[in-house]
């Protein structure tokens, strides 16, 4: 479990004209959970997508588990048992939430070829996804659409979970329950990397952060250290925790 899972060394990414990641370095150690901050624009939601091949770096490279990923297709990457929850929880919402969950199982054609005993986990985690198994996706409050979007991230074991606000637009007491989910993944051994602006989920959660500015990661160190720094925050952030 030791050692790092992944990591980016000189990554750079452009869209179009636009050139996005200057460079990007990063390391995400196993079985911890990896904060990515940043003021918005920052590059963080581009450093997500160059690791999962939505968008190809223009030059550096990813790699994880020790090897070289920077090349391969989305669908090679998730084989690899990577898991993205993009920030638009990217639910089908003509899908019931089953169909939805379904949909992310490799292993299964059938909802009774899921594994039951993940499944009973699931919904320890995530209630809602119980309760409305058989509704319309598209029919769920924002809350309850971010938890199947989770869920459906793990519906099978994954290395790595990757997500994107998971707590963004959500009521306290639903961040509450996402808090709880990760830390419960998290104790689980899945590791994590996550972009949040919430600033309790951060420090409640993560073991290192990294914080992006510009297209670079300026600043890696300890979440815990990092949340008593309030100067730091302050130059890198423009806020405090």
């Amino acid at each position: 479990m030791s050692g790092l899972l992944l990591s980016l060394a000189g990554v750079h990414t452009h869209i179009g004209a636009y050139h996005i990641l200057h460079g990007v370095d990063l390391t995400v150690p196993r079985g911890q959970l990896t904060m990515l901050l940043g003021r918005n624009g920052a590059g963080k939601t581009t450093a997500l997508r160059t690791i999962m091949g939505l968008w190809r770096a223009s030059a550096g490279i990813v790699t994880f588990d020790g090897q070289d990923i920077t090349q391969l297709a989305t669908p090679q990457i998730a084989r690899l048992k990577i898991a993205y929850v993009p920030e638009n929880m990217g639910i089908f919402a003509d899908l019931t939430v089953k169909e939805n969950v379904l949909l992310a199982a490799t292993q299964a054609s059938h909802a009774s070829d899921l594994d039951g005993q993940r499944l009973k986990w699931i919904f320890g985690l995530f209630p809602a996804v119980e309760k409305f198994w058989d509704y319309p996706a598209g029919k769920l409050s924002g809350g309850q659409k971010q938890m199947l979007a989770v869920a459906r991230a793990i519906v099978e074991p994954r290395e790595l979970l990757i997500v994107d606000e998971p707590s963004k637009g959500l009521a306290p007491s639903i961040v509450n329950n996402m808090i709880d989910a990760f830390a419960q993944l998290k104790a689980e051994g899945v590791t994590i990397l996550l972009v949040e602006q919430n600033i309790n989920f951060a420090k409640r959660l993560g073991d290192h952060v990294a914080v992006m500015d510009n297209g670079r990661v300026v600043h890696r160190g300890s979440m815990a250290a990092f949340a008593e720094d309030h100067a730091l925050q302050q130059s890198l952030m423009g806020l405090t925790l």
